[in-house]
């Protein structure tokens, strides 16, 4: 999953980035928003971070002109702005959500998944497409490669929707046994059945991170 952020506070723009790529996100921050508009249109981004206060094109003017051309990528604003009028401002604007300064990157964290997972199990969407020629019918639960259907068991389902739901972000053993089993599972059990399902799955579809736990490739 990739991340843009536009902060022109250097030490906050470096620790927003270290801390969400240990969690296994692909992010590129910019400090002033005419670089980051322009970053924005020569690659695809998952989701956005905005300061508003910023040198160039401010959050607010930048998230406008993204709107009114269409572009509906979900954005987080993380601002100083704290008065009631800017938090509505941004949400006209079309934002997810509105961190105000200071806050923990634990926060940041607890929003930033909460966002996609509501963007990515929308109502809107009936079909999540993977890498790999793989797409997951949200209606049937069913997946699919390249048209034809994936056989998998309930659990197997559970644990590739928890994926699909953190998908770019690592996904730790706890977080598994407590949203797919609901209770304290062996570990050992758990990474017995996420292996099971990775080898009927593309190489790399799910990859190990390191001391974190498993991710979803996208």
């Amino acid at each position: 999953m990739r991340v843009l952020v536009l902060e022109d506070e250097f030490a906050l723009r470096q620790s927003i980035e270290e801390f969400l790529e240990d969690l296994g996100f692909e992010v590129k921050g910019f400090e002033r928003g005419d670089d980051f508009l322009d970053e924005l249109y020569a690659n695809p981004y998952d989701i956005l971070l905005l300061d508003v206060k910023v040198p160039g094109i401010n959050g607010f003017e930048l998230l406008k002109q993204l709107r009114e051309a269409g572009n509906e990528i979900p954005a987080i604003f993380i601002t100083s702005m704290t008065h009631v009028d800017d938090l509505a401002k941004g949400f006209e604007l079309g934002c997810c959500d509105y961190i105000k300064k200071p806050f923990d990157l634990k926060e940041l964290e607890v929003r930033l998944k909460n966002v996609l997972k509501r963007e990515c199990f929308s109502a809107k969407k009936d079909v999540v497409e993977l890498s790999e020629g793989y797409e997951y019918d949200l209606g049937t639960f069913t997946l699919k490669k390249d048209g034809q259907e994936v056989s998998l068991t309930k659990q197997e389902k559970k644990i590739l929707e928890l994926l699909i739901r953190h998908r770019g972000a690592a996904v730790s053993v706890e977080q598994f046994c407590d949203e797919v089993w609901g209770e304290y599972v062996d570990p050992a059990n758990v990474r017995v059945h996420i292996n099971k399902l990775r080898k009927k799955l593309s190489k790399g579809l799910i990859k190990n991170v390191h001391g974190v736990g498993y991710k979803l490739d996208t």
